[in-house]
């Protein structure tokens, strides 16, 4: 399968400390890949290496064969790269409609922008019947919808997810691994999902890495890595 994202040897760091050490990473086009391990373990990290928010200190990051490491951060958007922090990132005093549109500013074909917007409010009912409510009065669950739906107005090829399903009841979260796993089916989104809770990362994921003090200690299918009893209790807590 083409590699939409390939990491090759990279390190990254905050400062004098090194936490990303030669990882080595391929995505393959319309696949979602889960990025699994304990707290501390580099995932964040990679993300906001690969998003140019952390500079690299060696290696390279290729999307769709192009290096990314000399690109602003403000332009990865319109290379077709959608980035979801932890912490989902909603403005809370715009409204949820203003939020959407703001993943679209930067769109000349404002019809498809503002189709895309139209499409999120299919996906995400409840986002539908609160468009006119601000940021700060979602529930947690819409909170996610909406900075996921922010992402998709920009019709990304790529989206780095950093724990959707943080702080959220397991039913929400269940429904944000379906979506994850629909529009990968529907529309041959890539995603990369840094995720903690394993088993549902894993059930919607084609393929998983295991990561471990900055390092990839593990690459596999989802179900290889579900069924490896001993990198699950060494790496994974279960």
């Amino acid at each position: 399968m083409t590699a939409v994202l390939e990491v090759d040897n990279l390190n990254a760091g905050y400062g004098v400390v090194p936490v990303l050490q030669d990882v080595n990473l391929t995505v393959a086009a319309g696949t979602i890949t889960a990025v699994l391990g304990a707290n501390g373990a580099g995932k964040t990290t990679l993300l906001r290496t690969i998003t140019g928010l952390v500079r690299p200190t060696g290696g390279r990051i290729l999307f769709s064969g192009a290096d990314l490491r000399a690109v602003k951060v403000e332009q990865l958007v319109r290379r077709g790269i959608a980035h979801v922090p932890e912490g989902r990132g909603v403005v809370a005093e715009l409204t949820v409609d203003e939020n959407l549109r703001l993943g679209g500013l930067w769109r000349k074909d404002k019809a498809d922008a503002k189709k895309a917007t139209a499409e999120v409010y299919e996906l995400f009912e409840p986002l539908a019947r609160r468009r006119a409510h601000l940021g700060h009065q979602l529930s947690g669950g819409e909170r996610q919808m909406l900075a996921l739906g922010r992402a998709l107005v920009a019709r990304p090829t790529l989206l780095l997810l950093d724990e959707p399903s943080l702080g959220l009841a397991p039913k929400v979260t269940a429904q944000i691994m379906a979506l994850l796993k629909r529009l990968r089916d529907d529309t041959g989104l890539t995603v990369l999902l840094v995720e903690q809770n394993v088993r549902g990362a894993l059930s919607i994921a084609d393929r998983g890495v295991v990561m471990s003090l900055g390092r990839i200690v593990m690459s596999a299918g989802a179900d290889e890595l579900l069924a490896d009893d001993g990198l699950r209790h060494a790496y994974l807590g279960f």
